[in-house]
């Protein structure tokens, strides 16, 4: 049974910087497209980046460009989220997943948390001002 586990949130004041950890179990996932997401009670899961295989394209949410950035370690079989420069509106519970096949293929698809099929428990991110 395959699993994601995520670590590394906790509570920062703004302007730190934090770095997500997703490790998978029970599947290889270094060809598999991966995402984060993040998302506040009462609201809808928001995308914040994926990455198509490890060392492939990827791809950011508006909010989070230039800022935020994606890395895997194929050895490790793990997913990394570095988040700098943190601000409280960044404050919420990150997730990651999975996308298995057949893969997303379009922008669109990729944003969509119902295009996912494996995913962490979250771990909470709180930014203080």
């Amino acid at each position: 049974q395959a699993q994601l586990v995520e670590s590394g949130g906790g509570l920062v004041q703004a302007g730190d910087t934090l770095t997500l950890s997703c490790t998978a179990s029970g599947r290889t996932l270094s060809s598999d497209p991966m995402a984060w997401f993040r998302q506040n009670a009462g609201k809808r899961r928001e995308f914040v980046g994926r990455m198509n295989w490890s060392g492939g394209p990827t791809y950011y949410a508006d909010s989070v460009k230039g800022r935020f950035a994606i890395t895997r370690d194929n050895a490790a079989n793990t997913m990394y989220l570095r988040m700098p420069r943190l601000e409280p509106g960044d404050t919420a519970i990150y997730y990651c997943a999975a996308d298995l096949p057949p893969y997303s293929d379009n922008w669109a698809a990729y944003q969509r948390a119902s295009q996912y099929d494996l995913w962490g428990q979250g771990t909470q991110v709180t930014v203080s001002s």
